[in-house]
């Protein structure tokens, strides 16, 4: 996130940052970027959060509903950064070439 939001910040780009692991997300709008995307993409099985889950809770996150409850419960799960304009998802997760690419006409 970090390295993010300094991109964004020396590069001039504008942003509302929402912080869903202090403010939440709702089922709706995890619904519309798994749609877009794919469940997949949007659990961090990288993180701190998705290797302190037991194996059971683990092997439980098999398909899209699934993967939702647990990013409803445990959001800190959710890959981030997650960029959306105009609910569309532009990027998940931060990589210079893809936030370049994304601004450049900026």
């Amino acid at each position: 996130m970090k390295k993010a939001l300094t991109w964004l910040k020396d590069n001039g780009v504008a942003y509302d940052f929402h912080d869903y692991k202090s403010k939440g997300v709702d089922e709706g709008k995890l619904r519309n970027w798994a749609g877009q995307v794919g469940w997949e993409a949007l659990v961090n099985r990288k993180g701190t959060t998705w290797r302190q889950l037991d194996d059971a809770q683990k092997d439980a996150v098999r398909d899209e509903a699934s993967a939702i409850a647990l990013m409803k419960d445990k959001t800190s799960v959710i890959k981030r950064p997650l960029l959306e304009a105009n609910g569309k998802v532009l990027s998940v997760g931060f990589d210079v070439e893809t936030y370049t690419d994304l601004f450049s006409a900026k």
